[in-house]
């Protein structure tokens, strides 16, 4: 059977799914219906999991979506005997397979270029010694050492970049939004802001490494998250008062769940902006800032 057949049947399958008086029309709300176009099945990820019922006989449907409104978590799915439904399993493994294509892929050259971000990297040389080897994640490479003193300012009150961390997929929904958003309110409060990048195979670590380098008051990384069922696009700010190597991690203020079902992108950079300035201004950040 060729991969073009297999991916016709699966289609043939989600179709007579969504006209199967199994689980009644009333209950399951869905973005389309399954269509195969040039042997491509239309993109099953799209579906929005909250508004999904899958359960036959729902006492109170309204109430129940109320709940699953709150949380991205798989509520009120089916199944077929023992084993989940065909639509539920096939949900959960483009999910995976989502999470693994974050992880596993990169941030475009072309991305990076159309945002103005030049390239540095940690002392990792690919995928596979980044998940390895954390501690070279949190280390720039000499070559990447140089960059930084000759495309950097030096001594920045605010060095703001973006690193790609454990979800290239992150960085790429979420970066056009925030990071114009998030330099706008630093410029908005009168505060001055290094040369933006983007560092390869990083850590969050590799921020305090940054710190020393280019002499910044408080450090900011936009890094991407590590993924997972619910989404593989959340993307955290790290920030990080007079940042140094080996710096405890107390020391860090996070603002996490930076995505189109969290916080959205340009909201956050306001958001990571206005904490910037209470950092400034409490000469704190961690643990040590009391917001």
């Amino acid at each position: 059977m060729t991969e073009l057949e297999l991916k016709e049947i699966i289609g043939k399958v989600l179709k007579e799914m969504s006209s199967s008086n199994e689980i009644p029309a009333t209950e399951v709300k869905k973005s389309s219906g399954s269509i195969i176009e040039n042997g491509i099945i239309d993109d099953i990820t799209k579906e929005d999991l909250r508004e999904i019922i899958e359960l036959k006989n729902v006492a109170n449907r309204e109430e129940l979506l109320k709940y699953k409104r709150k949380t991205p978590a798989r509520l009120a799915i089916s199944r077929a005997g023992s084993r989940y439904t065909t639509h539920t399993m096939l949900r959960l493994r483009a999910d995976h397979a989502s999470a693994q294509d974050a992880v596993l892929t990169d941030v475009s050259e072309e991305f990076l270029k159309a945002n103005n971000l030049f390239i540095v990297k940690s002392k990792c040389n690919d995928k596979d010694q980044y998940i390895t080897r954390p501690d070279l994640g949190r280390r720039l490479d000499e070559e990447s050492v140089k960059i930084l003193k000759e495309k950097c300012i030096q001594k920045p009150t605010v060095q703001v970049f973006v690193a790609d961390g454990l979800s290239s997929t992150a960085i790429e929904a979420n970066i056009e939004d925030c990071l114009p958003s998030l330099l706008n309110g630093l410029k908005s409060y009168g505060i001055s802001v290094g040369t933006p990048f983007f560092a390869k195979l990083a850590r969050v670590g590799l921020a305090d490494d940054v710190a020393e380098v280019l002499g910044a008051e408080v450090t900011c990384v936009l890094i991407g998250e590590r993924p997972g069922l619910a989404t593989a696009e959340s993307m955290s700010a790290y920030i990080t008062y007079k940042a140094y190597v080996g710096i405890p991690e107390a020391k860090r203020t996070v603002v996490s769940n930076i995505h189109i079902k969290g916080t959205p992108a340009a909201e956050a950079g306001a958001h990571i902006a206005h904490i910037i300035k209470k950092i400034l201004d409490a000469k704190a950040s961690g643990q040590d800032l009391k917001l």
